[in-house]
């Protein structure tokens, strides 16, 4: 017990940072994710290859990789920002591509009558995109898009690699300091399950309220 309450200060400054990360990320995800599945399903070609070679790209390249790649590359091409705002850049871009294809899978769901009638009615293809399709997709695929955001709260871990303060990373403070390798890991996981447990709370309330009937 003494390693947390000996260092909460520290343990509380890397979760803030793992929270941080996770709630950044995950709305760049999310809206990264409903650009790409646009392009996906949308009738110009070019907007579907675009979107085809991100989500192809983004889901077979390790996210560790890619860290490099934006950590590292970008300051090459003069964009310099924070490691935080990198860090965030990379798993919102690299998540982008699960949630894109968890929202084109429930667009399959969707009766393709609803957009025809749509269309019929003078609809172009972005509102009937936005205002009847993507709402009937997002309530199929609560679960899934939950599940995806609980793993980008445990893949966060990777950014303290790359100095970013996150919870992880308070392993490096701990062992310095001589405290028991196991009870500083075990205080480290129950700080993931913390944020695990209320991202997985807080979708299992959406599909509660908004979720399809099965």
């Amino acid at each position: 017990m003494n390693v947390l309450t000996d260092n909460l200060s520290t343990y509380w400054e890397g979760f803030l940072g793992t929270v941080e990360l996770t709630v950044y990320s995950s709305l760049l995800a999310l809206v990264l994710g409903f650009v790409m599945v646009s392009f996906r399903v949308a009738p110009v070609a070019s907007l579907r290859v675009f979107g085809t070679v991100w989500v192809t790209v983004l889901r077979n390249t390790p996210l560790t990789l890619l860290f490099f790649a934006v950590l590292l590359g970008l300051p090459r091409f003069g964009l310099v920002l924070p490691f935080k705002v990198f860090a965030v850049l990379a798993l919102g871009c690299y998540t982008s591509s699960f949630i894109c294809e968890a929202l084109r899978s429930g667009i399959n769901t969707v009766p393709t009558g609803q957009g025809e009638a749509a269309r019929s009615l003078g609809m172009t293809f972005a509102q009937t995109l936005s205002a009847v399709v993507l709402p009937q997709a997002f309530r199929s695929v609560i679960p899934p898009i939950g599940s995806t955001l609980i793993a980008l709260a445990k893949n966060s871990a990777i950014a303290g690699a790359f100095s970013v303060t996150e919870l992880l990373g308070t392993y490096k403070t701990m062992s310095e300091l001589g405290y028991n390798i196991v009870w500083t890991f075990a205080w480290i996981a129950l700080g993931y399950l913390v944020v695990t447990l209320a991202i997985s709370a807080l979708f299992h309330e959406l599909e509660r309220t908004w979720g399809v009937a099965r």
